[in-house]
């Protein structure tokens, strides 16, 4: 995955909240993210995994440019965010996407979903039989058809609609996609279906991820390196088998004894207690 210069390098951010006290007149500053650094290089998955307020979101917020950075550097292919005009320009919001937790919440519900990855190109320029043509195209690529498009959000199931927002994200055939808690709300065997469908669109364009989640098991799945948040600090990062394997700080360790499922000892003693059962059973 190295390559001479990374697609994005995340120098010590910080993004500080401004939080008000029991009196209106009286405020203090929040740091939600302190001193995270990382990169990701073209083509690869990076898995940012920490617990709920450990500052994972506001970390990929702050890439999308929807979280102000207070401190720090973010560097895109080079360039730094800070450069960039205060209203972001379009040639950023289509090289760098999202897919959210909940796909449902960012439809509307009075419009065919193939409405809005329609809307989705014609904010970028491409209007009219061939918005729509590459809109079909797109539905076909992650697993739906062409009929779907004419469809209303509450005639689709939970992972049907995260393939739309998939196909609506990588329709601008961005470089980078911010992918917050996107498997979190489906059921085991859809998000095996949305990771695989991930992984193999990765391979066909070579787009990377931000992958932000709370499920060990998920980023041992999808991501090539891993980073672990705790308290907005990046306590520990590496390639997914050293973090997995040879965890070194102590939070990590800790993260994957809650999640055994993640952790193949954790397997291996999950497994022999069914074994152990059943024999008793056999023998009762």
């Amino acid at each position: 995955m190295s390559t001479s210069r990374p697609l994005l390098d995340v120098r010590d951010l910080r993004v500080d909240y401004d939080v008000a006290g029991a009196a209106s007149w009286r405020r203090r500053t929040l740091t939600v993210v302190r001193g995270v650094s990382f990169t990701i290089d073209p083509g690869e998955t990076y898995g940012l995994v920490g617990e709920s307020g450990s500052g994972k979101s506001t970390t990929g917020r702050a890439i999308l440019r929807l979280a102000d950075v207070s401190g720090g550097s973010v560097r895109f292919d080079g360039e730094d965010l800070a450069s960039m005009p205060r209203r972001t320009p379009l040639s950023y919001r289509r090289a760098v996407q999202a897919v959210y937790q909940d796909p449902a919440a960012s439809l509307n519900p009075r419009h065919r979903v193939g409405r809005a990855v329609v809307e989705t190109l014609a904010r970028h320029g491409v209007r009219g039989r061939e918005a729509r043509d590459r809109a079909a195209l797109w539905f076909e690529r992650v697993g739906l058809t062409a009929e779907h498009m004419s469809r209303f959000p509450t005639q689709m199931s939970g992972g049907q609609l995260q393939r739309v927002a998939i196909a609506r994200a990588l329709v601008l055939e961005p470089r980078l996609v911010v992918c917050d808690e996107a498997v979190s709300a489906l059921d085991l065997s859809t998000q095996s279906q949305i990771i695989n469908l991930l992984r193999d669109l990765q391979e066909a364009s070579g787009v990377s991820y931000l992958f932000i989640t709370h499920d060990l098991g998920v980023v041992r799945h999808v991501s090539h390196r891993v980073g672990v948040l705790k308290k907005g600090e990046l306590v520990e990062q590496g390639t997914t088998s050293e973090i997995f394997d040879a965890p070194r700080h102590e939070y990590t360790r800790k993260l994957l004894a809650a999640c055994p499922a993640a952790h193949p000892a954790g397997r291996d003693e999950r497994r022999a207690v069914r074994v152990a059962r059943r024999a008793a059973a056999r023998a009762a």
